[in-house]
Parts: C-alpha cells; sequence; structure tokens
C-alpha cells in the first residue's frame, strides 16, 4: 500500500488523522512541540509538523475514504498524479522526530548554489543545494524529498 498526502483545512489536521483512524484507515501526522508566547504568557503547544497535511497509507481503490472525514479537502497531486510518499520518507520522519537531537553542523567555504552531501542529522547521506548562508543560519534545497532545509548556526 502507499502513503498519500492529504491537503486538510487549516487546523484540521488532527481532527481529520482521528476521525480516519477510527474508520480504519492508517494515517500519520507528524507533531512536533513549540513554544508559543502571549503577551501575558509562553506556553509549550503540540502542533503539527507539516500545516494542513496528514499522511494516509490505503490502497488506491479505497482513496475515496479520507472523504469521509468532514475536514478532509482534497489529495496533494504532483505530475496529475495522487502524490505517493516513499515508507522510507515516512520512517526518516518518524525516526527524526523520536530523536530530537541537536546535531551540529559546519559549513567552512561553501557557496550558494554548491552542491553538498549532509554528514549528520536526520538528513544524513541526503544531497541538498545550499540556497542561502547567512550568519545565523543555512538554508538547503534536498531535492529528493522536495523540501527546503533551514539549519540554525549556533
Amino acid at each position: 500500500m502507499n502513503w498519500y498526502v492529504v491537503y486538510t483545512k487549516p487546523k484540521w489536521e488532527k481532527k481529520v488523522a482521528e476521525q480516519l483512524t477510527k474508520i480504519g484507515v492508517e494515517c500519520y501526522c507528524p507533531m512536533v512541540t513549540q513554544v508559543r508566547q502571549w503577551s501575558d504568557r509562553k506556553k509549550k503547544v503540540i502542533v503539527p509538523l507539516f500545516n494542513s497535511y496528514i499522511f494516509v497509507q490505503l490502497p488506491e481503490a479505497e482513496r475515496s475514504l479520507v472523504f469521509q472525514s468532514a475536514g478532509a479537502v482534497r489529495y496533494l497531486f504532483w505530475l496529475g498524479k495522487a502524490a505517493i510518499v516513499r515508507d522510507e520518507e515516512i520512517a526518516t520522519i518518524k525516526q527524526w522526530l523520536d530523536k530530537p537531537d541537536v546535531y551540529d553542523i559546519s559549513i567552512d567555504t561553501i557557496q550558494v548554489g554548491d552542491r553538498i552531501n549532509v554528514e549528520s542529522g536526520p538528513f544524513a547521506e541526503q544531497e541538498a543545494i545550499v540556497q542561502e548562508v547567512n550568519k545565523t543560519h543555512y538554508i538547503l534545497m534536498l531535492e529528493s524529498l522536495g523540501c527546503v532545509l533551514k539549519m540554525k548556526i549556533k
């Protein structure tokens, strides 16, 4: 079975995942803890890693089951077909969230546009293109995963 990406209504990620789990659809909604600041206090809140997206694993013929949840809007498409996420990519996300260790990454003489291999961290062994080099962070494009990675400099 394939993993598909479902676009949800804003702030409905957890609700859609719970509703689909109740009807027997395997769902994955990666969550992270963030510190949010209000004018009078700070609070740790658990929020989805990807806003308005969840992952579902089901056979192609049963893809319409997702729309039994009121918060599911549509599937994410890539090149005219429903976007499929590989099992390894889901495993990488889970592994990264299970071990939120701090990784030190140093870049010395790298220029914008250079191709590098990430040596450590959750995206180790991934090839990346340097998009931006700044005093506080680096921005890398991970082509194989189709995402942009922002790495803060200590």
